[in-house]
């Protein structure tokens, strides 16, 4: 009987130890297959045949990733939610003579009932078009330069904030993430008119601002809390704040009227309406928040309590009336700069302003600690390098090297591009 009993269990260990091997990790050609539910495939073939090491790339909902097909053409990606990806076929990787014959190298995909959407590419033969380094390098700086003005607009009003009270808000992510939420309510829920609602989504944000200095930073600053408290402070809005836009609107990516418009072509750059229109507004409120900042008695009021708080009081500036300007400020900024990030992403979602909050700190940091005009410096560089970038590093290191940028321009000049040593320390 024990002879028996020890029989079947060997037996067992050794079914169990099989399965698990046969089990073993994901093929190469899958990736996130076992962590995620929602699965994009396809199959790669030319005359029936498969094609292998063709490099497919998934975009979508702050969520990347590649893969190659195996020996038998397919390939395999999990995604984290149901949601609209992009997904993009590297020619490069395709056979010599083989191009993607009709639908594009790159297509939308969306889930229908089930988990798992098929995608696929129509191949044929051909001579393959190759984009020059310089035509990809002048399109990618424009793109650079888009994205660095709408980085500018965060981190004015974030540089701002800091100028006049020394508080490093980490808050200000949920701020532009509040602009484009309530652009997404307005426009798309309520039925209102595009232009209208952004209008209304700037305006809210500046609320915001205000009601956030009002209720939480004015009463603390009054008790004198330091400012290692306040930043801590600022996290944990952060967070309460982000997870209550979770709640409210889900972990999925919406999009705004007007974000799938196809782009111009305009030499070797690749531009949408909205892009065009997204560069049009930041310059014009870039130079609006100039001549405030340069020209009006409240800009000099706030450039004053920026570089001396207590000497601004001491000359009759009503400090207090100042950073509440500067929140409201602050606040409509970065409303207006969460719209044009959900254009530019494209799409709205519940995280979308902490994906770039590190990149607006950098910007801030880089250009000067305080300095308005030292955030839009270090934007424009920030911007233009993370798209850069890309010609020389994969895309998942776009955003890395920026902060590597960031580091060397403070070992060479720790006090930032337009800031003074003073300010240090």
């Amino acid at each position: 009987m024990l002879v028996i009993f020890l029989g079947l269990l060997f037996a067992a260990l050794t079914m169990s130890t099989f399965a698990t091997l046969s089990a073993g990790p994901a093929h190469a050609d899958e990736v996130g297959t076992e962590e995620y539910d929602y699965v994009l495939s396809g199959n790669v073939q030319f005359n029936q045949e498969p094609l292998e090491g063709v490099l497919i790339t998934v975009e979508g909902s702050g969520y990347e990733a590649s893969v190659k097909t195996g020996v038998d053409g397919k390939w395999k990606v999990g995604v984290p939610e149901k949601a609209t990806y992009t997904v993009s076929l590297d020619e490069e990787t395709l056979p010599k003579g083989v191009i993607v014959a009709k639908g594009g190298s790159t297509t939308e995909a969306e889930f229908g009932l089930t988990k798992v959407k098929a995608v696929n590419f129509f191949l044929g033969e051909g001579v393959r078009t190759t984009v020059s380094f310089f035509d990809q390098f002048v399109n990618r700086f424009v793109n650079g330069l888009n994205f660095g003005l709408l980085l500018a607009l965060a981190a004015i009003g974030l540089s701002l904030i800091f100028g006049t009270t020394g508080l490093s808000n980490f808050a200000h992510a949920e701020m532009i993430t509040f602009g484009a939420l309530m652009t997404l309510l307005f426009s798309v829920t309520l039925g209102v008119p595009i232009w209208l609602a952004i209008v209304i989504a700037i305006a809210l944000s500046a609320g915001l601002g205000w009601s956030l200095d009002a209720v939480i930073w004015k009463p603390l600053r009054r008790k004198g809390v330091g400012l290692i408290p306040l930043m801590i402070v600022s996290i944990g809005l952060s967070l309460a704040l982000r997870y209550l836009f979770q709640i409210f609107v889900g972990g999925g990516t919406s999009q705004l009227p007007g974000s799938g418009l196809a782009d111009m072509k305009l030499g070797p750059i690749r531009l949408s309406m909205i892009d065009l229109a997204s560069m049009g507004i930041s310059i014009v409120v870039l130079l609006a928040v100039s001549y405030f900042l340069l020209r009006t008695r409240i800009g000099k009021a706030t450039r004053a309590v920026s570089d001396n708080p207590s000497l601004a009081s001491a000359s009759g500036i009503d400090v207090d009336g100042v950073i509440r300007i500067v929140w409201v400020l602050g606040g409509g900024l970065a409303g207006l700069s969460g719209v044009l990030w959900a254009y530019f992403r494209p799409g709205v979602s519940w995280d979308m302003g902490f994906q770039i909050l590190l990149l607006v700190f950098a910007a801030v940091t880089l250009g000067g600690l305080g300095t308005a005009f030292g955030a839009l410096i270090g934007s424009i560089i920030v911007g233009l390098f993370v798209e850069l970038s890309t010609l020389w590093l994969p895309s998942d290191l776009k955003y890395v090297g920026a902060l590597v940028v960031l580091i060397l321009v403070l070992l060479l000049r720790p006090q930032g591009i337009l800031g003074r040593k003073e300010r240090i320390g």
